[in-house]
């Protein structure tokens, strides 16, 4: 057993190090690691709820992280500017963790304009927001025939190619007060200091001397302070789930953390004492846990090695345990559906043959199988089996469960939470996705004619009208998760990212998921989740019957890799007939010609920036239905007659 521990990679000789720390104390290494402060020059001894650098994610708000560059005097945080993944990296100059205030430097703005053709605006997290006594301002660029003067502009950084203009030229920023001398192509919002725009208004002051005197604002930041002070008070130690989606407060006690977010009164005491433990016992207890875990370790490899080497014997006895599991867990229920042992599962698809992949996506690979009872089945295999693969596993089955609807995939059962992978067995839905017919492996000519595209625009939309009524939001709509069976008709799949939506709520606050192309960009912008959302992905899946093209392609043109961008250009410019697909027959048929149309007008309605703008699922639903029944032979008589 010693030569195996010779081999042991220096990343568990460096865990067992920190556990045995924190088991001579008598601490969890959640509580251990957040009770170390966050520090970075000359902003020091920082904690909840600020993460970086020593203090893992679990310990802050996933979205207020701290960088600490070498050497650096301030630590930065990220800061949203506005258009697609692109962030500053803004300076933090002070934390004042009693007022919950911090004070951040701006000045990169005046390194940067913004000669694209966006308006753009700057976006802190929703956990930030000015402090009172700050305004917004607007800078504009790529103006013409300006004729203002020097003080209300100033030339942008010529070494950055980022910001070169129309016709190659460097823009410059323009200040205009309240009436704009000259027109330009786009602006750029942000918070500055009141006295920065009095002095603007009321004085001579140059522009860019204005904004350096006074580069740094003051925000107010949020986080569940009432839960940290129990928490803190009970002798445990603030933080999170460290998952962005779920943006829940964890309370790590000495044992762990604790569901009640305080710590048993036996644990009790002032934060940052130590317990009642001598020095000695600690080093003595400390030295025994290192030996114990070392010898764990060791065992564990020992064991894991022999298994290797004996596979057959291995899979033997496996199966001989999973047939014991399957006798056991016959007829049996997990939140009310039934449950398969993993050797059903594995029997059935074959051994998860790769010939019976059906697909796969961001969280597990579907195959198609066979129970013994003749039963056609799909099994999704999850990519791994954690905590957050295990609530995506759990969150689907709950959400399924209490669905019921034509529309929708239907559920017949998972293995056990206990068991060594997670499977969900769904209805077998033979005809593949839409995407597949549409541009995928099973696109055909002519193979989803017009009609077909309108019934599985109305049927989605009857789906998620479902879903929505029972306050569910879907959060993943794409035509990769809608289903066809042998009729066309549609099968609404997927609810791993779903969420209940509660009726008394305006939305749900929560990290962004879902797929690039379909996201909602409001959502993406100011982490609230509504059923909007769902709507701005359904407008996505519009488009993409009208014209057969993927969501995302970076073939297209940079500004319009997303395929909503693409068609919002066209359909702005009454160019519907570039983004409809040629083999729907738009060019030579009236009523194709007047349904594409129609329904290119409800998916720009959907893909409003704005969720205000956007109509709900039943409107869209009751729009699709009117499209279809429509009388477009007497529509056509009356076009003729003019």
């Amino acid at each position: 057993m010693a030569s195996y521990c010779y081999l042991l990679h220096f990343s568990y000789i460096t865990l067992v190090i920190f556990l045995a720390v924190s088991l001579c104390n008598g601490q969890s290494p959640q509580y251990a690691a957040c009770s170390l402060k966050y520090s970075c020059g000359e902003v020091q001894n920082i904690g909840y709820p600020f993460w970086g650098d020593n203090r893992p994610k679990f310990c802050g708000d996933p979205n207020l992280k701290l960088i600490c560059r070498n050497n650096s005097k301030y630590p930065v945080l990220n800061v949203f500017q506005g258009h697609a993944h692109s962030y500053m990296k803004f300076n933090v100059s002070a934390i004042n963790m009693s007022s919950h205030t911090m004070v951040v430097s701006q000045y990169e703005l005046l390194d940067h304009c913004y000669s694209d053709s966006s308006n753009r605006a700057l976006s802190y997290s929703t956990l930030l927001k000015p402090a009172s006594g700050y305004s917004n301002i607007r800078l504009f660029y790529n103006c013409n025939n300006c004729n203002v003067t020097q003080h209300n502009s100033f030339s942008c950084n010529k070494s950055n190619s980022d910001f070169i203009g129309y016709n190659n030229s460097f823009d410059a920023a323009y200040y205009f007060g309240k009436k704009r001398l000259c027109s330009c192509r786009n602006n750029f919002t942000f918070v500055v200091d009141t006295k920065v725009l009095d002095e603007l208004k009321n004085t001579n002051a140059s522009l860019l001397t204005t904004f350096e005197n006074n580069p740094t604002i003051e925000l107010e930041y949020t986080a569940n302070f009432t839960a940290c002070s129990k928490c803190e008070e009970s002798g445990g130690r603030c933080g999170s789930s460290g998952d962005p989606s779920e943006d829940k407060f964890v309370c790590y006690c000495q044992d762990g953390p604790h569901q009640s977010l305080v710590c048993p009164k036996s644990e009790k005491k002032e934060i940052g004492t130590a317990n009642h433990q001598t020095k000695t016992n600690q080093i003595i207890i400390g030295m025994g846990g290192s030996l114990l875990v070392l010898v764990v370790i060791c065992i564990a490899i020992w064991h894991r090695n022999k298994k290797m080497s004996d596979h057959m014997k291995f899979r033997t006895r496996s199966a001989s345990l999973d047939s014991d599991a399957s006798d056991l867990e016959f007829g049996s229920k997990f939140f009310g559906v039934p449950l398969f042992s993993y050797t059903q599962l594995v029997e059935a698809t074959a051994d998860f043959d790769q010939s019976n992949e059906l697909g796969s996506g961001g969280f597990g690979t579907v195959y198609y199988g066979k129970l013994k009872n003749g039963r056609e089945v799909a099994v999704k295999r999850l990519y791994e089996k954690n905590y957050k693969r295990l609530e995506q596993f759990m969150n689907e089955i709950q959400i399924l469960t209490r669905l019921r609807h034509n529309s929708l995939v239907l559920l017949h059962g998972c293995t056990s939470h206990h068991s060594r992978e997670l499977l969900l067995v769904y209805e077998y839905v033979e005809n593949g996705t839409v995407a597949d017919h549409l541009y995928g492996k099973n696109k055909k000519s002519g193979y989803l004619p017009w009609p077909v595209r309108l019934r599985i625009a109305i049927e989605t939309a009857t789906a998620l009208t479902y879903l929505h009524a029972s306050d569910i939001i879907h959060r993943d709509v794409k035509t990769n998760n809608i289903l066809l069976d042998s009729n066309f008709s549609v099968k609404v799949a997927d609810f791993g990212l779903s969420r209940l939506f509660p009726a008394d709520q305006t939305h749900v606050s929560t990290a962004p998921q879902g797929t690039p192309g379909y996201l909602d960009p409001e959502y993406h912008q100011c982490y609230q989740l509504t059923d909007k959302s769902d709507v701005y992905s359904f407008g996505v899946v519009l488009i993409e019957l009208i014209s057969s093209l993927p969501a995302v392609d970076m073939e297209r043109h940079r500004l319009e890799i997303n395929l909503s961008n693409y068609a919002m250009n066209r359909i702005q410019r009454c160019a519907i007939d570039e983004i409809v697909d040629p083999q729907l027959g738009f060019a030579s048929d009236f009523k194709v010609r007047r349904m594409t149309i129609l329904m290119a007008e409800l998916a720009f309605q959907c893909l409003q920036h704005d969720k205000v703008f956007r109509p709900s699922m039943d409107e869209v639903l009751e729009v699709l239905k009117k499209i279809e029944s429509a009388d477009y032979e007497a529509l056509q008589a009356e076009e003729n007659r003019r």
